[in-house]
């Protein structure tokens, strides 16, 4: 390259070599994958061909302190930030040493966590969806700095980057991401890679605006425009983004128009339905970037070394990953969760000399406990502030404590408030947040599911995410149908998410402690019934609020009530396995039968304290269920099959199951409310009938 062409270039010679070197290897994967598809496409893939001149313009920049959400068809990011074919590969084939997942997601789903390269938090494969978590990094980012406890002390302050496809762009949950972003100035690039398809369905079919047209709803995201297939374009607009990130900390989008010359995946061809493929390879970003590094005065000698040594490493690294080894049966159940150092109850549970504690500000002192002790643990949801403390009251004072940037009130958007989890984990924060009903957690469980549940199981136990996501539920006070819920069967049916539900104020504030210690993410399900014991006979939900280091390992069960030892040896007994409100109608319908009912009170859903449960019963032969859901498919039912399994040869009789009428919702009228609920007066008739074996 002559001195004169070098002056012409904003980019060194240096990364420009290195962008060719790395567009060769990009295109010389897909070529090689393309032409070994009988072993290559056993497990879906995409790549990047099209879209490597933004994609490495923009991998080459990043820095070790930054945050990288890459999707799938983002492998030439991945080159660019220092990735290795065989790394990749190694994911392709779902190998073993696969550095993302081990062999248990598709390729180009990264998780990374190396101290010399970007981190990549899990990345799911659910369309649009890393918006949110990528945006709860730069959120938690943002709370370090102005915490001043930032991980981070050098120059270039971390910049948080979420690659999107445009037509993920008509998902809601990436509008909650873009509003949160605009409204709190968080340090994030959208990088917006539009090739006009969506899988089989065409921009005209699927959008009204492209994606920087719709950025102009959300004031104060900046948007740069580019062709995507110019490197030397791509790199300067990239570079001066990311600056102004680094020193403005606010968001940006980039919206890079980008031919999609390969196929959507292995598994869906672009010949089954494309008819633009002849004019989309005219935008071809290889063949323009080669010409413009002749343009600049590198030799067709350069370049034919570069493609050569690209094809070369390729074939390599391809022949390596092949001979590598696949995982072990036995790798299936490994980092499910990761392990908690909260292994046995401590402290004191019941304090001399304090008055009895209504539940919902046992909650709040344990709350307030954590936020005094760890400044990077913080409160958000829904009316949680400082005008209100939430509409339960269970967020009193603490703004006023901690200010408005540790409690704050987030928009009504369910989802942002329980995928932001995610990214704020990553980067250190301990995130305590709200959903304001259990009815309000349906439009979460998207990234409840999709990426809260299976970080940790699917980037192989470097991702866990450690929240705490506060759920008031149960009727209560004529509640209606969208205030009164129980969805403890749907949250059990997601893997990899712990579940408390306590029924007493000092298990509330024993398992809040062990959940906020525990890396994994946690719901805790509070009855609203229970929080101020107004209900008769829910009294004892009201107890001496524990010290400050009482805390209560996940899984084990608390014994209510024990049966007499002469009722026990008579047979005259049973048990009932119960939590939440399920306690109280239990231990009042058992004032009928005194000395015959043993009660146990799980406490946490997931982990179950299945060795308390399975003594109990065949102890006493006799098993009562007790749920507020209705009974039909539901949790309650499961443990009940459960228990017969595991109980069969020791049981008088089949295991009950107690619960609300099997009708879709909880109606107003309080009479309708009370004849379709559980009471102690129906659990009373059960235990008579049991009692009648």
């Amino acid at each position: 390259m002559t001195e004169n062409n070098k002056k012409n270039s904003s980019v060194s010679e240096k990364t420009l070599l290195k962008a060719f070197e790395l567009m060769c290897v990009a295109k010389s994967m897909a070529e090689l994958y393309e032409k070994n598809s009988a072993v290559t496409a056993k497990y879906v893939h995409a790549t990047s061909r099209g879209h490597e001149a933004i994609q490495l313009a923009l991998g080459l920049q990043l820095k070790p302190q930054d945050y990288l959400s890459a999707y799938y068809r983002d492998d030439s990011i991945l080159l660019g930030i220092g990735l290795e074919p065989y790394d990749l590969m190694l994911q392709l084939l779902a190998k073993r040493d696969d550095p993302f997942s081990g062999g248990r997601t598709y390729y180009c789903h990264p998780s990374l966590r190396r101290d010399d390269m970007p981190k990549i938090p899990h990345q799911s494969s659910a369309t649009g969806m890393q918006a949110i978590p990528t945006t709860g990094i730069a959120m938690g980012i943002q709370y370090l700095e102005k915490q001043n406890i930032s991980y981070y002390k050098g120059k270039d302050k971390p910049v948080v980057v979420c690659s999107l496809g445009d037509a993920s762009i008509t998902e809601g949950e990436v509008a909650e991401a873009f509003q949160m972003a605009v409204l709190k100035k968080f340090p994030i690039l959208y990088l917006v890679q539009d090739n006009e398809w969506d899988i089989s369905a065409n921009a005209k079919e699927i959008r009204a605006m492209d994606a920087s047209e719709y950025a102009k709803g959300f004031k104060g995201l900046e948007v740069r425009s580019i062709d995507g297939t110019d490197f030397i374009k791509s790199f300067e607009t990239v570079q001066e983004v990311i600056d102004l990130i680094r020193k403005e900390r606010r968001p940006f989008m980039i919206h890079a128009k980008v031919p999609l010359l390969n196929h959507h995946t292995s598994g869906v061809r672009k010949e089954w339905y494309r008819d633009d493929l002849e004019e989309q390879a005219k935008r071809d970003p290889y063949p323009r970037f080669r010409k413009q590094l002749l343009d600049l005065g590198f030799t067709e000698a350069d370049l034919v070394r570069l493609e050569i040594q690209a094809l070369k490493r390729v074939n390599e690294d391809y022949q390596k990953a092949l001979k590598a080894e696949d995982p072990l049966p036995e790798d299936l159940f490994t980092h499910d969760f990761a392990p908690t150092p909260i292994k046995e109850e401590k402290g004191i549970r019941a304090p001399k000399g304090k008055q009895a504690t209504v539940m919902v500000d046992c909650a709040l002192f344990a709350v307030q406990e954590l936020m005094a002790k760890h400044p990077e643990c913080l409160l958000y949801g829904q009316d949680v502030g400082g005008r209100l403390g939430g509409v339960f009251r269970e967020a009193a004072t603490l703004a006023q404590k901690f200010g408005d940037d540790r409690v704050f009130n987030t928009p009504i958007q369910e989802a942002f408030i329980i995928g932001s989890t995610v990214g704020m984990s990553a980067v250190g924060c301990k995130p305590i947040v709200e959903v304001q009903f259990a009815d309000y957690i349906w439009p979460g469980l998207n990234q409840l599911f999709t990426e809260v549940s299976r970080s940790c199981y699917l980037s192989n136990g470097k991702w866990p995410v450690s929240c705490i996501i506060r759920v008031p539920i149960g009727a209560y006070g004529s509640g209606g149908p969208y205030h009164s819920s129980s969805v403890e069967s749907v949250l059990t049916n997601i893997r990899g998410v712990k579940i408390a539900y306590p029924s007493t104020g000092a298990d509330l504030k024993g398992l809040m402690k062990a959940a906020y210690y525990d890396p994994n993410p946690v719901v805790m399900l509070e009855h609203k019934g229970l929080y101020w014991s107004k209900i008769k006979g829910t009294e004892d939900a009201k107890t001496i609020e524990p010290d400050e280091d009482y805390i209560i390992p996940f899984g084990k069960a608390r014994i209510v009530q024990e049966a007499t030892k002469e009722e026990l040896d008579k047979g005259n007994t049973l048990t009932v396995i119960t939590y939440g409100m399920g306690v109280y109608w239990s231990k009042n319908a058992a004032k009928q039968f005194p000395g015959r009912v043993e009660i146990i009170d799980l406490r946490t859903l997931n982990p179950l304290d299945e060795e308390a449960i399975y003594t109990s019963v065949k102890k006493h032969n006799k098993c009562i269920v007790v749920t507020e859901e209705p009974v039909f498919n539901s949790f309650a039912q499961g443990l009940a099959g459960r228990i017969q399994r595991q109980c069969f040869s020791f049981l008088d009789a089949p295991v009950e199951v107690i619960g609300s009428e099997n009708m879709p919702a909880i109606p107003l009228n309080s009479i309708l409310e009370k004849t379709m609920i559980p009471s102690a007066e129906k659990v009373a008739v059960a235990m008579s009938e049991m009692f009648s074996y």
